[in-house]
């Protein structure tokens, strides 16, 4: 068996750090014709995918091959559901708050700093979580059980995003509903299932990537931490909840239900 191609891999991340950049460019113009910054969500996702292909042609000859396609296609497969629901999502919408309340501090020209604090941010961002998908096309050691057991991690994270995005989606369709508090299905569960799933998808990949050898694991341990750190503490699950604060029913809705992991509700 041939050993970790160190080398080939250190041009890898140099591919995908292009790829990375380059998807976040095209989308600083395009938000720049808009006049929006939140299609940089969208971009989210589109990055990943992008980086996987990009990633897996540059490793042509490289690893082992069912592991390659393995962890391209389930990467693809997350980018490419989570960049299509939020566009859809945020048709039709103005500029998210988000981004309205950073870029209101701007000690400058605004879309410079959009440029560096969102963009270019978000594309080192995805640099460094994808490291497992990128680790993983330089493995050489065929498939085992760990390989699928990551995939079945990926799985129950796919499930959560999904079918939490999909209840949020109809829950909020409903005039009936506006300004309440969803509390349904998944959301009874976790207040959080879409970032709970993205968690579950990071630390499937990852598995994957370890499934490939201890270089690959060891290269890539930084990725599911960095997410972790995002989803609980970041830009995810606290920001989200400083937002809602306040709503009717919030305060009862946060005392019988979990935080993040799912649970039975209290």
């Amino acid at each position: 068996m041939s050993p970790f191609a160190w080398g080939a891999f250190g041009t890898g991340v140099g591919w995908a750090a292009v790829t990375a950049a380059a998807v976040m460019l095209v989308t600083f113009a395009i938000a720049l014709a808009r006049g929006v910054h939140r299609v940089v969500d969208v971009a989210w996702g589109a990055a990943f995918a992008a980086v996987a292909v990009v990633t897996l042609a540059a490793s042509a000859g490289q690893g082992d091959p069912a592991r390659r396609l393995l962890v391209t296609g389930l990467t693809v497969v997350w980018g490419l559901r989570l960049a299509v629901h939020i566009a859809l999502r945020g048709r039709g919408h103005g500029e998210d708050p988000r981004y309205e309340a950073m870029l209101a501090r701007a000690p400058g020209d605004r879309n410079l700093y959009a440029l560096r604090m969102i963009y270019l941010l978000q594309g080192a961002l995805v640099l460094v979580v994808s490291l497992p998908v990128q680790a993983a096309q330089y493995a050489p050691r065929p498939l085992s059980a760990l390989a699928w057991a990551g995939t079945a991690v990926w799985a129950v994270g796919l499930f959560f995003e999904a079918v939490g995005d999909a209840q949020l989606a109809r829950f909020k369709a409903d005039p009936a509903n506006r300004g309440r508090v969803m509390d349904r299905g998944l959301w009874r569960l976790t207040r959080h299932p879409n970032y709970f799933g993205d968690f579950c998808v990071w630390w499937g990949l990852f598995l994957v990537a370890c499934d490939g050898g201890w270089q690959a694991a060891a290269v890539s341990v930084v990725s599911p931490l960095v997410m972790s750190v995002l989803l609980i503490d970041g830009s995810g699950k606290r920001l989200l909840e400083r937002h809602m604060a306040g709503r009717p029913g919030w305060d009862a809705y946060v005392a019988r239900t979990s935080a993040f992991f799912p649970r039975p509700p209290r």
